[in-house]
């Protein structure tokens, strides 16, 4: 890999059902990643997706595209427009450093109101 690389596009369709189970999976009970009455009541159009289900996407993301032998060594994320159920989070990522074995790829995921996340993801890939 070189500075400068991209990696091919990942298209994720934000459903319900990925919004629920990833908040279910990471024990994040808060209501407006559940319920959508409440996540109104509480300003939000609909439910929307926790950080710790986009970290994980994020993390899919760079394993699938660098194979099973990469070890992720640390993701640096920020959230940014949520993501709501029934659009789509297009992943993209460039390669910013490379140092031996260890990469650094800059991740963006986009869905239609903007910009859901974006980071750093420091990765160890075998030589």
């Amino acid at each position: 890999m070189n500075v400068g690389d991209t990696l091919a596009p990942l298209e994720v369709a934000v459903t319900r059902t990925l919004i629920v189970a990833g908040a279910i999976a990471s024990r994040d009970y808060q209501d407006v990643h559940h319920d959508a009455e409440l996540a109104r009541e509480k300003g939000s159009p609909d439910i929307f997706m926790n950080i710790l289900t986009t970290n994980g996407l994020v993390g899919r993301y760079i394993t699938d595209h660098l194979g099973p032998r990469a070890v992720l060594r640390k993701v640096a994320i920020r959230l940014g427009a949520p993501n709501h159920p029934e659009d789509t989070m297009t992943l993209s990522g460039t390669v910013t450093a490379v140092h031996g074995n260890t990469v650094e790829i800059r991740v963006v995921g986009a869905n239609s109101l903007g910009h859901h996340v974006s980071g750093t993801v420091t990765v160890e890939v075998a030589a």
